[in-house]
């Protein structure tokens, strides 16, 4: 499982390598560039699954879905 993701900004283009929660969803992050709060695009459950190189730990578990729940 790969636990680190590069965020990119869609507001500045600003490229940051962050450590993702094993047991969480991260729904927000404040971009180091220019400040704006990224959330979730619609249908992604985190920040990583939309800006980063790498979707979230529970999304890279096979027979997972986003944040555990499985999808059918």
């Amino acid at each position: 499982m790969i636990l680190e993701s590069v965020l990119t900004c869609p507001n500045c283009g600003h490229v940051e390598t962050e450590t993702m929660p094993t047991d969480a969803c991260q729904w927000f992050y404040e971009c180091k560039g220019c400040g704006v709060l990224l959330k979730p695009k619609s249908g992604d459950c985190c920040v990583f699954c939309s800006y980063g190189s790498v979707p979230c730990p529970p999304v890279q578990q096979e027979g997972s879905g986003c944040c555990g729940v499985k999808h059918v």
